[in-house]
């Protein structure tokens, strides 16, 4: 047997004579991930954050061992992840249990013994559903912007950023405010949207082309999807995942630029991990940069892989606060790109609900970081800065992170 995707799955199994059997027929026909072995049916919570944490491609449920759970577990599923293959399976062909199971969501069945044939004809068909998943976005690219701390400037960095692409690029693009309390961006571009994120939430199972462009405002030549403007609405969203907005994102843009509240929490944890750029927005304050110090330490305990984070330096002076060379040494982090303090050009751009403008200070670092990120080997060269010089300052940092 053979496949076509690297396949990351999550077995729902307590019948563990099953579960082995299944794990064995993985090893010998998928090339495998990690898979994730759960012997009970876990709570809709715990369900969620399972997905949310493994990103699985594929989950396998047993559902001989306890119908009804098995099946609530199911229905849980498909309305956290539609576009999840789901593969239930069976100690025996029971026609009844099977056409439940198609009723709630299922999309495959294995039936003991999981023959090669049996075993085979699934995976060809799974692998068809996953290649086809991927759509036109395949080749689309997301950038996450995420501040360290409040007040770091990423909102403006990522409108502005996604201005800057669309200066110099005629793909398709979406500036996304997926803040889900404190967004910002319909205020910062004058704009007064009839719907939000959480509308894109709710529809994930059916969204299309049609329904996707009457939930985005078009200004500037982007779409742009709002967070809503009541942090009321938004209530629950904290534990929903983000990925099947985020993967329908893909299917229609070539650029998605998303502007996220932080780095903290199952909803940024999923966003970070979907994303294919992290830019992790700081300044060059001390508190700012001990903070950028925690929130590395959380996405690498999160398992969140580093070769995608670029560090952003915002409101940088060179007379004021920390040089980059000093940043870099304390957070054993290359800084990918400084932004200059520009106070007045965003203040008009504010003012006028309009990006900075490309003659400024700011404008042209914007311009410079845009060419830089869409450059076809966007990886740059990093460093592992020493300690000696500054080792004062990592005591200080280890101080006060305890």
């Amino acid at each position: 047997m053979t496949a076509g995707a690297n396949w990351k799955s999550l077995i729902i199994c307590p019948n563990q004579m099953m579960s082995a059997a299944l794990v064995e027929a993985l090893g010998r026909g998928v090339p495998q991930g990690a898979a994730l072995q759960v012997p009970t049916y876990p709570p809709g919570h715990a369900l969620t954050e399972m997905l949310i944490t493994h990103l699985p491609t594929v989950c396998f449920l047993d559902v001989g061992s306890d119908s009804e759970r098995a099946l609530g577990t199911l229905v849980e599923l498909v309305t956290a992840n539609p576009k999840l293959p789901l593969v239930a399976l069976l100690a025996s062909n029971d026609p009844e249990t099977i056409l439940r199971c198609v009723r709630q969501g299922a999309s495959e069945f294995l039936i003991q013994p999981f023959t090669d044939d049996q075993f085979g004809q699934m995976v060809e068909r799974v692998n068809k559903k996953l290649l086809a998943g991927k759509g036109d976005g395949s080749q689309s690219r997301i950038y996450c912007l995420m501040p360290a701390k409040g007040a770091c400037g990423a909102t403006t960095v990522a409108s502005n950023l996604a201005f800057q692409f669309k200066r110099q690029t005629a793909k398709k693009l979406l500036l996304a405010d997926l803040d889900q309390f404190t967004g910002t961006l319909s205020f910062i571009l004058k704009l007064k949207p009839n719907y939000s994120f959480t509308d894109a939430l709710h529809h994930s199972h059916e969204l299309d082309p049609a329904m996707w462009k009457s939930l985005v405002t078009q200004t500037g030549g982007l779409d742009v999807l709002m967070s809503p403007e009541n942090s009321a609405d938004a209530s629950g969203s904290d534990q929903q995942d983000p990925t099947a907005i985020v993967e329908f994102m893909r299917t229609m843009y070539d650029i998605a630029v998303l502007d996220t509240g932080g780095v903290y929490g199952a909803w940024n944890l999923a966003l970070a991990k979907i994303c294919d750029e992290l830019l992790l927005v700081t300044t060059n304050e001390l508190p700012a940069l001990q903070a950028s110090q925690r929130a590395l330490s959380y996405l690498d305990q999160n398992r969140i892989d580093r070769s995608k984070i670029r560090l952003v330096v915002n409101r940088y002076n060179r007379d004021v606060g920390l040089s980059k060379e000093v940043i870099e040494t304390a957070l054993h982090e290359e800084v990918f790109h400084v932004l200059p303090s520009d106070y007045d050009s965003v203040q008009r751009a504010l003012i006028d609900g309009k990006p900075i403008p490309v003659g400024s200070a700011l404008g042209k670092a914007m311009v410079e970081m845009g060419e830089r990120l869409e450059q076809k080997d966007p990886e740059t060269t990093r460093k592992s800065a020493g300690s000696s010089t500054w080792g004062g300052l990592l005591s200080l940092f280890s101080r006060t992170s305890s």
